[in-house]
């Protein structure tokens, strides 16, 4: 009963478990594929604004997973990210499905308009 409550304060707890070892898994990378992985999480803090747990943290394991498998077959950085690192993890969080941060903020937009055009016509 305690365990519920909490995680109606501060989220899954077992999301969080999965988080910190998905995060631990891009920390123990061998170089250079650390310093991908690392950057490629952080831009994706910034960037992904997804909003649904369950979603992050796919997204996250499978970010490990892609650099962990490149580790173990020597794949070279650029091969993987391509010229574009910017694209290619726009393109790898775009793969994900669900409600982002942004998707709040258009439908406020679009609301706010259509609030103003009513009053425009009233």
């Amino acid at each position: 009963m305690v365990a519920k409550w909490i995680e109606a304060l501060t989220g899954s707890l077992e999301q969080k478990k999965q988080y910190k070892q998905d995060k631990a898994r891009i920390e123990a990378l061998p170089e250079p594929y650390a310093t991908a992985a690392k950057a490629m999480h952080r831009y994706f803090m910034y960037y992904g604004g997804v909003t649904d747990g369950d979603t992050l943290m796919t997204m996250f394991g499978d970010l490990a997973d892609l650099w962990e498998r490149a580790a173990v077959d020597g794949t070279p950085v650029r091969e993987i990210v391509g010229d574009d690192p910017v694209e290619f993890a726009e393109t790898f969080a775009q793969s994900y499905a669900g409600q982002r941060w942004i998707d709040k903020e258009r439908s406020r937009l679009t609301k706010a308009i259509e609030d103003a055009e009513r009053k425009e016509q009233g």
